[in-house]
């Protein structure tokens, strides 16, 4: 069984010194970046947008996985493409055509995911599991820091595979040392993590402990 990715989110990293930052967590071992994008309406908080991106795209050539928790995802997910993002998902209780942003991201030439809020049950994503590439399941409530990890929803991974989805699916929001081990055994592919690799000074050693390599 292949190793599972590590998806370092720069929503933790140092802004004052991103391109140092991003470059030694790849050096680290991480596999891609997640980058979390909030536009202050879908969620109560703001981050970054398109501009971002394109910096990022400048500075590596690693997997760019744009994760936005926007409400008008149609509007702008060819924008976050052309700026450089390799996987843009977005979330399925967006008040948004979804199947149409999904399609505009494909015909922009990324990976589109859809994204599944813990709350909500994996029969809203079947209509959409053959166009994407990805399921993004958060295993907290996009937005507000300082949550706990909901390790309920760990049963959307094989509820996911009982569906016939064969892609990848990512999880999302209080991965750490301790969750990353449920997250393993529960069959994901991706883990994204913020603090438990951007607050470590050994980006490496902590890369290493999430996938349950290091004690």
């Amino acid at each position: 069984m292949p190793d599972v990715k590590i998806a370092p989110s720069i929503l933790s990293a140092d802004f004052a010194n991103l391109d140092a930052e991003v470059r030694d967590v790849l050096e680290g071992g991480a596999d891609l970046l997640h980058l979390d994008v909030m536009d202050g309406h879908f969620v109560p908080n703001i981050t970054f947008g398109p501009p971002v991106v394109k910096s990022l795209r400048r500075a590596t050539d690693a997997v760019l996985d744009c994760h936005l928790m926007i409400t008008e995802p149609t509007k702008y997910v060819e924008s976050f493409v052309k700026a450089g993002a390799d996987w843009v998902s977005i979330h399925v209780e967006a008040p948004d055509d979804i199947a149409a942003a999904l399609k505009i991201i494909q015909d922009a030439g990324a990976r589109p995911g859809i994204v599944l809020n813990p709350d909500t049950p994996v029969e809203r994503a079947e209509p959409y599991l053959a166009d994407v590439g990805l399921v993004l399941i958060m295993s907290v409530f996009p937005g507000f820091g300082g949550q706990s990890f909901i390790a309920d929803v760990l049963d959307k991974v094989p509820a996911l595979r009982a569906l016939g989805y064969e892609g990848e699916i990512s999880i999302d929001g209080g991965i750490a040392e301790e969750t990353a081990p449920l997250a393993i055994a529960a069959g994901v592919d991706v883990m994204v993590a913020g603090t438990a690799v951007f607050g470590r000074e050994d980006r490496a050693a902590a890369i290493r402990a999430l996938r349950g390599s290091a004690a």
